[in-house]
């Protein structure tokens, strides 16, 4: 399978590499980046995420994709496209979604990231729609939703991988589909 990668005005999307694993470590290990998964993670277990990352790149040419800044090649996070594993209100489904190191925030890099992203989805894997959720506390994550021009589906829903008193449970659900990107990718 042809790994398909791609490059923004300032980032790149590509393949994970071995040289990544510490900076992906150290920034699933940051209870600030961290804030809205259920807990941060052990070197053990964040290099098993981008081992696992890696491979379904490699089997299908897509996926979470390692972020690299074009100025100086650095690894700064994951963004990218991934079928979740397990039940949703919309399964099956595509999902896109993000986690970059925290001194990438507010640079806009989650969103130029994910829009390339959505550009592989529609042009190159021919999807007809993507999804997105996130914790409905989490507030970063839905602004990022929206300058993609998704659109909150109004169905909120428990997530099934929380606990059910967690108190990240409760998902908010977004999405785009090709018609809505393709009015809106220009403007």
């Amino acid at each position: 399978m042809a790994i398909i990668e791609k490059e923004t005005s300032r980032l790149k999307l590509r393949q994970w590499l071995n040289s990544d694993s510490p900076i992906f470590a150290t920034m699933n290990a940051d209870p600030a980046v961290m804030e809205y998964y259920p807990n941060t993670l052990t070197e053990i277990e964040s290099n098993a995420q981008a081992d696992r990352f890696r491979n379904l790149i490699k089997k299908q040419g897509w996926g979470f994709w390692a972020v690299e800044e074009l100025d100086n090649k650095k690894f700064i996070g994951f963004v990218g496209l991934h079928i979740p594993s397990y039940e949703l209100p919309v399964t099956p489904c595509v999902e896109i979604g993000w986690r970059l190191v925290k001194e990438c925030w507010g640079k806009g890099y989650a969103t130029e990231a994910a829009n390339a992203s959505l550009s592989i989805a529609f042009e190159q894997l021919n999807l007809t729609e993507v999804y997105s959720f996130t914790s409905v506390t989490n507030i970063k994550s839905q602004a990022v939703m929206e300058r993609l021009n998704m659109v909150n589906m109004q169905k909120n829903f428990e997530h099934p991988m929380l606990p059910v008193d967690h108190p990240l449970r409760e998902h908010i659900l977004y999405r785009i589909d090709a018609e809505r990107w393709s009015m809106t990718k220009n403007s």
